[in-house]
């Protein structure tokens, strides 16, 4: 496995930035709340995702892999990575051969899910590094199967660990000519998410496996699903929360109890500023192509796959 480094060294060391830039970029990064220095760079438009992919490939004697998703995956192969994991650490199985398994990651250095798979698997795990766009739409392809399930209706998330407040809520949405997903906790609102791109998502702060906020931070994170409102639902009406709220990307706040006249002004109201509107389109998948030229010929850390 890799050892960490240093990113910002790592693109330095590749000639992608210069030690000023660096060092700029530093000094950003003190006030941006810990963001990731990868991150703030993107986002400065100084390096590129595919230039970050590369100087990691070069450091840890990585392979990169490229345009998987619409590859075929046995179920076998896919059972060997639980959908949970892939999800929540963006990881994706490649091939298994002879007791060693590929996988596509974004973080060489996450060494806790490689050595989890390589207990759980009984195999020598193998690392591919992948963008996060093409690692996202394999799983979402792959793992979450999903489709538009509401045949043209504007579609509504809704997340909540009562089932009360579900059959509460459900109901006058459908009748207001909503089409309603329904997820009782964070990971499985964040896969429904995924797989069916919703109109707007109702969150509950307080969900299990995954708590409102971080399913904010997890669902800005993929292009597929950032432009998506979300409305944060919280039994703590203090002005705090709201801002904290806010702050964090919610385009609106309710408190509880939520009556069902409040949730459909605030959805419309949310909707029309999203420009949102419209019917969504129904998404049709690629065909599946065959897998073969999956690795670039290149030498990994560990040797040949």
């Amino acid at each position: 496995m890799a050892s960490r480094v240093h990113i910002g060294d790592l693109l330095v060391k590749a000639g992608i930035i210069s030690v000023k830039t660096l060092e700029r970029a530093l000094e950003v990064q003190k006030g941006s709340s810990g963001k990731r220095l990868g991150t703030l760079l993107r986002e400065m438009g100084i390096v590129t995702e595919e230039e970050v992919l590369e100087a990691l490939a070069r450091q840890c004697r990585l392979r990169t892999v490229r345009n998987f998703a619409g590859n075929i995956f046995p179920k076998a192969l896919l059972d060997l990575v639980p959908a949970r994991l892939a999800l929540e650490k963006l990881v994706f199985p490649l091939k298994q051969h002879e007791g060693m398994l590929a996988i596509a990651t974004l973080d060489p250095f996450d060494h806790a899910t490689f050595d989890y798979l390589a207990e759980k698997t009984g195999m020598k795990i193998y690392l591919a590094l992948a963008t996060r766009d093409e690692i996202v739409t394999a799983i979402r392809r792959h793992y979450l199967l999903g489709k538009w399930a509401t045949s043209g209706r504007r579609t509504i998330l809704l997340m909540d660990p009562s089932p009360v407040v579900t059959q509460f809520l459900q109901p006058p949405l459908e009748r207001e000519g909503y089409g309603v997903l329904v997820a009782h906790d964070g990971i499985e609102g964040l896969k429904l998410a995924f797989s069916h791109h919703p109109d707007l998502i109702l969150c509950e702060q307080t969900m299990p496996r995954m708590d409102g906020y971080t399913f904010m931070q997890a669902l800005k994170a993929h292009p597929e699903t950032t432009a998506v409102p979300v409305i944060l639902l919280s039994a703590n009406l203090s002005a705090e929360e709201e801002h904290r709220a806010l702050t964090a990307g919610f385009v609106d706040f309710i408190g509880k109890p939520a009556m069902p006249i409040r949730v459909l002004v605030r959805i419309k109201r949310a909707l029309a500023m999203a420009g949102n509107e419209a019917q969504p389109e129904m998404r049709h998948e690629p065909p599946a192509v065959a897998n073969r030229g999956l690795f670039r010929r290149r030498r990994s850390l560990s040797g040949r796959f």
